[in-house]
């Protein structure tokens, strides 16, 4: 795998020596290698996009106290906020559109340099051609057209940096024609995957990687250990989409998708483990895709 902050760092050294071959002396540098480190450290951080939840009741202003019957929300959990600053980047919220024209909106997320497609609510299964069943939990019909249409847009027209987290995960599984299990315990005979006993940033259960996946590049092993708050996930994998990691009973928790610079989604939440150092690897690796 390129290193592409060691490479940008020469690139950078080189065009900055060929201008000045004082250059050291004039940044008040010893060494090539601290011309190197300062450069980097001014590099311009990538702008990324963050799908917003959106619910069209009001119980959610209403609950919080700052809202007023009859309004409906956008919104994400300053978790994604917080460890995509920590990686590196300016986090911007993508909302729920309506009155928008489509080539507003590609012209808006053109200016992004990537994008998170975040968690949320169960998927539709008319997404995927499937009838709803009775354990299906809350639909958002308006995000899920939202959020697929925008994971259609950086998967395969712009192809910039994606990264699907949790619902993200099946978001893209199904913009790519993929399906889903409804409920992991009642279709799949899976083990129960909510660990809602748990602290949010508790790694309870673990994940074996697939060797020679970007995982493992990212990780620098196989096996690691990760949350989990879901009960839904991917089944048949769709067009181009290959599952990279599995929990110990078998549910697939990452996928990526072939022939594109990065897109990557898994079904835990590293964003819940930003004082995790090894999930902010995951979140700078993709951050660094997206410079």
């Amino acid at each position: 795998m390129i290193d592409r902050k060691n490479a940008l760092e020469n690139i950078l050294f080189v065009q900055d020596d060929a201008q000045n071959k004082n250059s050291a002396a004039i940044n008040g540098a010893k060494t090539k290698r601290e011309i190197k480190c300062r450069r980097v450290y001014n590099m311009k951080r990538p702008l990324i996009g963050i799908t917003c939840n959106y619910d069209y009741r009001d119980t959610v202003g209403i609950t919080s106290g700052m809202g007023i019957v009859g309004q409906d929300w956008n919104f994400v959990a300053g978790d994604y906020v917080y460890i995509l600053e920590k990686a590196g980047a300016v986090p911007v919220l993508i909302p729920v559109y309506k009155d928008c024209d489509e080539e507003s909106i590609k012209e808006f997320l053109n200016k992004l340099d990537g994008v998170i497609i975040s968690g949320g609510h169960d998927v539709g299964p008319e997404q995927y051609n499937t009838p709803t069943k009775g354990y299906c939990g809350t639909i958002i019909p308006q995000r899920d057209n939202h959020d697929i249409a925008v994971a259609k847009y950086f998967m395969n027209e712009i192809k910039k940096p994606i990264l699907g987290i949790c619902r993200g995960i099946q978001i893209m599984n199904v913009a790519a024609g993929g399906t889903l299990y409804q409920d992991l315990e009642i279709e799949g005979k899976f083990e129960h995957h909510f660990g809602d006993k748990y602290p949010r940033n508790y790694p309870w259960h673990d994940l074996k990687i697939e060797k020679g996946s970007i995982l493992e590049e990212i990780y620098g092993k196989t096996e690691i250990r990760i949350n989990s708050f879901h009960h839904q996930a991917v089944k048949d994998p769709g067009k181009d989409i290959e599952i990279i990691a599995k929990s110990a009973d078998g549910v697939p928790e990452a996928i990526v998708q072939k022939n594109h610079p990065f897109s990557v989604a898994v079904q835990w939440h590293p964003e819940m483990m930003y004082d995790s150092e090894e999930q902010l690897k995951l979140l700078k690796a993709f951050v660094d895709a997206c410079r």
